[in-house]
């Protein structure tokens, strides 16, 4: 017991949480296999997303911001979900299992979903048509936190090359999710417009039976981690020990600290500097000796310090990522309803331009990893080119620039309604070209292939190996966290400009001519840049996870 030292011969000599290794060709078959699936669920998602906006505004009838908060919540929810389903995935049944039943409850929300608009009357539609929405909710919670991470688990973490083949993984992971997006803009978005609501919802159900089909096809070929139970037993089991030692000093009152840990199937993390009030946890005092049996919420290891830290390390940055969120939510209802108003060439549905974004994300994805990796590898003499948080900071750069660009576009569509007498008549089209919404896009697009690939790389490596479920679903739940915050600002902003509800307001109503959607793009532009800033201050006080006696392996992930 107490001080017992892992030596550096042991550090990978745990017995293994997933079952055998196979060859690097094997891994990237299942991957490949995977990212699949993972296509048609996106196809499925935004096939009921991309276009709820107009669905919720034009047939059921709600007002601009009525329907642009209720997309939000749904998000939110959507998004916020994903932290439940990878607590169960990580502590009890597995990721295998957990995408299995969660994708049979999205199957049940979308066949309830296609029934609602097709079989019941207008009239009594609302409230079954949100009980299927939040349906899916309770399906993406299990589903996306799991698939992803399922995924990259295909690659050994003990295997160099396999290493440096995930950070390209999570490149064409992110291009896969975006075939299946982009597929379900151009296709299903324009189905629902000119065929019918019913085959529209329909189309997305299908495409989850089929992806749940092939799915168990694969079931023989996967690497699977076996649940260890849950891991906020270890972090709370940490932050007790802590406090209940916080008097003791390791130098004077100790008999120096734990590195024993018998519940560690991973390597062991190295030692850091950081919240040191928790190294308090592992210290070996006189209580501690004098037990037959180690108090776990008394006396924790090195290493599971060291897993908690690794957390708290994280909250920092996941924070300062919400206002990202926020301007990515923006592309599902105010860019759409933007669109609704302007001169569209060859009658496209408006949510149809979320295409482009999914254009940029399939060009920039490749020219990123296969041309600028290469040459800033050469440059910085890093394996990835730049570090993840480097790659996120650009990328959240330029999400303050979307809202700068879609600012002074709006600006302008404002102008021109004025210009030709058209500021009371909200169902007029006004004679300005849709492409003027093109940059606004292309940014967006250029933002997630930065900021999104970095969040989905940086919450897989720098959490603990038994809580990477919970990791993907932190990344996921900025979304949900960003997506409420949207709506929230959406009421204060209206609140606030309506002289507390005494005026129209910025956003008031149906008629976006009268409103002043520009100043809530400059508001947002504003708040991102503080956000940003907030980011480039922790962004470089951080510290990248580092394994004990493994030079190789400690590198930045």
């Amino acid at each position: 017991m107490g001080t017992s030292v892992v030596a550096c011969h042991d550090a990978h000599a745990d017995v293994n949480s997933f079952s055998p290794r196979k060859p690097m060709k094997n891994s990237w078959k299942s991957a490949i296999f995977i990212i699949f699936v993972e296509m048609a669920e996106r196809f499925a998602y935004y096939g009921v997303s991309g276009n709820l906006m107009s669905y919720l505004n034009n047939v059921l009838g709600m007002p601009i911001s009525t329907a642009a908060k209720n997309v939000n919540v749904w998000h939110g929810v959507s998004a916020i979900f994903p932290l439940l389903g990878a607590f169960i995935a990580d502590s009890y049944l597995g990721r295998f299992n957990t995408i299995l039943f969660s994708s049979i409850i999205y199957l049940m929300g979308l066949v309830i979903l296609t029934i609602s608009v097709s079989a019941i009357s207008l009239a009594h539609r609302k409230p079954i048509f949100f009980l299927a929405l939040y349906v899916l909710s309770v399906g993406e919670g299990g589903h996306k936190p799991c698939v992803q991470t399922f995924a990259a688990d295909q690659f050994d973490d003990n295997v160099p090359e396999e290493k440096l083949a995930k950070s390209s993984f999570f490149n064409w992971w992110f291009l896969g999710i975006v075939v299946g997006s982009t597929s379900a803009i151009i296709v299903v978005i324009y189905v629902q417009e000119h065929i019918g609501w019913a085959i529209g919802f329909g189309m997305p159900m299908v495409a989850v039976a089929g992806a749940l089909v092939i799915f168990l096809m694969g079931q023989k070929t996967y690497r699977r981690a076996v649940p260890v139970g849950s891991p906020f037993n270890r972090m709370m089991q940490v932050v007790v020990a802590a406090v209940r030692k916080r008097h003791v000093s390791e130098m004077h009152d100790g008999q120096g600290v734990c590195y024993h840990d018998e519940d560690r199937t991973a390597p062991a993390l190295a030692r850091t500097n950081q919240f040191k009030f928790l190294d308090k946890a592992m210290i070996v005092d006189d209580t501690d000796v004098s037990n037959q049996k180690t108090n776990k919420w008394r006396l924790c290891s090195v290493n599971q310090v060291e897993e908690v830290k690794l957390i708290f390390r994280l909250f920092p940055i996941w924070i300062s990522c919400f206002m990202f969120a926020v301007v990515i939510s923006q592309l599902g209802t105010y860019f759409t309803k933007q669109g609704s108003t302007m001169a569209r060439n060859f009658k496209i549905p408006p949510a149809t331009l979320q295409v482009i974004t999914g254009f940029t994300i399939l060009t920039a994805v490749p020219i990123y990893d296969r041309l600028l990796v290469p040459m800033a590898r050469k440059i910085t003499k890093h394996p990835s080119g730049i570090t993840i948080l480097q790659r996120m900071g650009f990328g959240i750069f330029l999400s303050v620039l979307t809202m700068v660009v879609a600012a002074l576009v709006e600006a302008k569509r404002v102008g021109i309604a004025k210009k030709y007498g058209l500021i009371d008549a909200p169902k007029s089209v006004v004679p300005m070209s849709i492409w003027w919404l093109v940059p606004q896009y292309v940014l967006s697009g250029l933002s997630d292939v930065f900021t999104v690939i970095g969040m989905q790389e940086l919450f897989y490596n720098q959490v603990p190996e038994e809580m990477r479920s919970m990791g993907a679903a932190m990344y996921i739940s900025t979304v949900g966290v960003g997506s409420f915050m949207s709506s929230g600002v959406i009421s204060i902003v209206q609140i606030i400009s309506s002289r507390n509800g005494k005026g129209e307001g910025w956003l008031a109503g149906n008629n976006l001519n009268r409103a002043h959607l520009d100043y809530f793009y400059w508001v947002l532009a504003g708040l991102s840049a503080l956000s940003l800033c907030f980011y480039v201050w922790v962004a470089r006080g951080f510290v990248y996870k580092k394994i004990e006696c493994d030079d190789d392996m400690s590198a930045e992930a």
